[in-house]
């Protein structure tokens, strides 16, 4: 890897706030290898007032010494760029454990909202396996997604599908979510959840109150059940959950208490891997 290369990496938000530690660990590495120690010019040494350092504190550190050794870092990097992707990648390894971790926490401790959840929409109730979905109606990815999310659902029979409306992108988002609750509330949910997806125009109340006359419902109840104390709560309880999960974005999938963030490229076969996975060694939370 280049130079041009490594400092590409470092765009990200990630990489900038490696910068300083990957500075701090190169430096106490350098220090530690040198055959010499850095020193003092003899001159500077004989004018230096001889007070006693504290105990336990460190020696100052000449302006010699901090341009030496910056040079050294500078160099080191110059000619080492990667290092700095290789602590990276290793922080962020750290970082997802650490996260995994947590996730877990909070799946055990809320794991009835999760997967047995009183008023979110659910594909096939009786499937033994929990696939959940965060999604937002506005959201570009969550479009894509589609296609994975309807193959999975008719190649694994065992899947139980609960779809989590998070409405963050927009007010029509959210008005959306309401159009989508109250469809459920007359059995209608999957198809509104196809073709609001399926729609390339923005997602907002009049195109779900569209879509909504078009799979069937009707209209005067469910704009009376847009109203509901059960969808407003339904709505607020999910985006409290993302919440504590971490969820930062859509769409975000949850197979048993595994997780897959976004919509990756291979997300069919991730989700078709990590099913068989819970189908063969149990969900301990579900």
């Amino acid at each position: 890897m280049n130079f041009a290369n490594a400092i590409e990496a470092l765009r990200s938000r990630k990489g900038v706030a490696l910068l300083v530690p990957a500075v701090v660990l190169v430096w106490t590495a350098l220090a530690i290898g040198r055959s010499e120690p850095l020193r003092i010019p003899a001159a500077r040494a004989e004018t230096a007032p001889t007070a006693t350092a504290p105990s336990g504190a460190a020696p100052a550190v000449s302006a010699e010494r901090r341009q030496e050794i910056e040079a050294i870092i500078k160099d080191y990097l110059t000619n080492n760029p990667e290092i700095l992707v290789e602590m990276q990648t290793a922080l962020e390894a750290k970082m997802d454990k650490v996260q995994a971790e947590r996730t877990a926490v909070v799946i055990k401790s809320n794991a009835s909202e999760i997967f047995h959840p009183a008023f979110s929409g659910v594909v096939n109730p009786k499937g033994e396996v929990p696939v959940l979905e965060f999604f937002d109606y506005n959201c570009g990815y969550c479009r894509r997604a589609l296609s994975d999310v309807t193959k999975l659902v008719e190649k694994e029979k065992q899947v139980r599908l609960i779809l989590k409306e998070l409405p963050i992108l927009s007010k029509g988002s959210e008005d959306a979510s309401r159009v989508a609750l109250a469809v459920k509330m007359q059995g209608r949910y999957w198809e509104f959840y196809r073709a609001m997806f399926e729609n390339q125009g923005q997602a907002n109340e009049a195109t779900a109150l569209r879509i909504a006359e078009k799979v069937g419902v009707d209209m005067a109840k469910l704009k009376k059940d847009m109203a509901s104390p059960e969808i407003k709560k339904e709505i607020e309880g999910t985006r409290a959950l993302a919440q504590k999960l971490g969820i930062q974005g859509t769409p975000h999938f949850m197979i048993g208490d595994r997780v897959i963030p976004g919509a990756p490229e291979n997300l069919l076969d991730r989700m078709t891997k990590l099913v068989a996975e819970v189908r063969q060694e149990g969900c301990k939370v579900c």
